[in-house]
């Protein structure tokens, strides 16, 4: 038992209101959570060069991620060890130290403390090394993203990653089945809501129940092509595949498709001959390199607690990151293969900013959502009542077309089993635990 079992019964498919609206719940996820978990923080393609910085965040905290001129990447606390300012407060640059404005000490990109205004006659016992910036002590390198945790004793990132692995490396590998390649591109829309973080969150766990919030998109033909495909049929390169929804032990959800092994090739880039070719030249190379775990084809997903993806067209990583209790600031990183042609990357552009955003046609339906359930959440009466997570309740299984707890129908068992590991983190409950124990499973080739 748990202080936490009368607000989180995933087995019956009951999660308190508090979740989303409470200020204490909200102060625990800061310290239990967030200090805890893998967070995204960036891409290397933010930073490619010496002296690169890209301010990001991790939780509540402020942080820089920076490539020192060493080209090794770090990611410090954007805090002075002095008074507490932010050495950093622009979003993105080139520097050679990091100078804080409010008393002047300087960091060089190792993070080292190099300057310190009248040292000799102010501070003539300072042992500088102890009072270089704050970093984060674990941090990984994940085909191009970067990722970090406050906890020391964190696992490894694939391990924590677990099964999902599969899922993620088709957003962060290229088009044609190359391991990495990706690069951020077109800068980082940022946006802030009215709604809990965790709305977001569970939204990109794989709910498609809310589709009819996008039948006007959908209406529209917002595909890549823009148009609304052939013979009345939208742009869908999903078509004849069978859509698995997934469940990982720590907390992750996916929504992914399962290809037939003869599926061919569906052009949603018909009105541009150059940009059509690309990706039919991608998609059987992707086989040939792949084979059978080419079939495997990301739609949306959410790596627990707060980075969600959307596997295709588009492609982006979206992070939700908390800001008080009813306060989210969204942060979306569009991906691209790195080698791309410059006319494929000019109309993935264009596309994204139509689909996503905040002023993308779909990101507006999911915001009206998110901040009008947050808003109807917060009465002392709807408090009372909790929410029904009971769809699709019991018919999961643990071994189907991919490796997980999966289900081949609209299910919420993505969204039970990650209020069962936020209820767990915030019971204190040890690595193992939160992430599972490991269950070996058949390769994806020999599906």
């Amino acid at each position: 038992m748990t202080p936490y079992d009368h607000l989180v019964d995933p087995e019956r498919g009951i999660i308190s209101r508090e979740l989303f609206v409470n200020d204490g719940l909200y102060a625990e996820e800061l310290e239990k959570l967030f200090a805890r978990a893998w967070l995204f923080v960036g891409h290397e393609s933010q930073v490619p060069k010496p002296g690169d910085y890209f301010v990001s965040r991790m939780g509540g905290e402020s942080v820089i991620l920076v490539r020192d001129r060493a080209q090794k990447l770090h990611v410090f606390l954007n805090t002075c060890r002095h008074r507490g300012m932010k050495v950093c407060r622009y979003d993105e640059g080139n520097t050679p130290l990091f100078t804080c404005p409010y008393h002047h000490w300087s960091y060089a990109t190792d993070g080292r403390l190099v300057g310190v205004p009248q040292h000799k006659e102010l501070y003539p016992d300072l042992d500088r090394a102890q009072w270089s910036l704050i970093e984060v002590p674990r941090m990984v390198n994940y085909k191009g993203a970067i990722w970090a945790s406050w906890d020391p004793e964190a696992p490894e990132f694939t391990a924590y990653l677990g099964d999902v692995k599969d899922h993620l490396d088709q957003v962060l590998d290229c088009r044609d089945g190359r391991e990495g390649g990706s690069e951020v591109f077109g800068g980082v829309h940022k946006w802030v809501i009215p709604s809990n973080w965790k709305f977001a969150a569970e939204n990109f766990l794989g709910d498609s129940y809310h589709n009819p919030s996008h039948r006007s998109v959908d209406l529209v033909g917002i595909g890549p092509s823009a148009n609304a495909g052939v013979e009345g049929r939208r742009d869908n390169e999903y078509q004849g595949g069978q859509h698995v929804w997934v469940s990982f032990p720590a907390g992750h959800g996916v929504h992914s498709v399962w290809m037939p092994e003869d599926a061919e090739f569906v052009d949603t880039f018909r009105d541009n001959k150059v940009v059509s070719e690309y990706f039919r030249h991608c998609y059987h190379e992707r086989k040939r390199r792949l084979g059978q775990k080419a079939r495997l084809l990301p739609f949306t997903g959410n790596i627990f607690p707060n980075t969600a993806y959307h596997g295709r067209q588009p492609r982006a990583l979206c992070v939700w990151h908390p800001a008080g209790p009813t306060t989210t600031e969204i942060w979306r990183f569009f991906l691209v293969d790195r080698d791309a042609p410059a006319e494929v990357k000019d109309l993935l552009r264009r596309f994204y900013m139509r689909y996503s955003g905040p002023a993308g046609m779909t990101e507006q339906d999911d915001m009206e959502n998110w901040n009008y359930a947050t808003a109807a959440s917060r009465g002392t009466i709807a408090r009372r009542y909790p929410y029904n997570y009971q769809q699709s309740l019991g018919t999961a299984q643990d071994r189907g077309i991919v490796p997980g707890r999966v289900s081949t129908q609209m299910t919420e068992e993505s969204a039970r089993g990650f209020y069962r590991v936020w209820k767990s983190y915030l019971a204190g409950a040890a690595w193992p635990e939160l992430i599972g124990r490991p269950v070996p499973v058949a390769d994806l080739a020999a599906k």
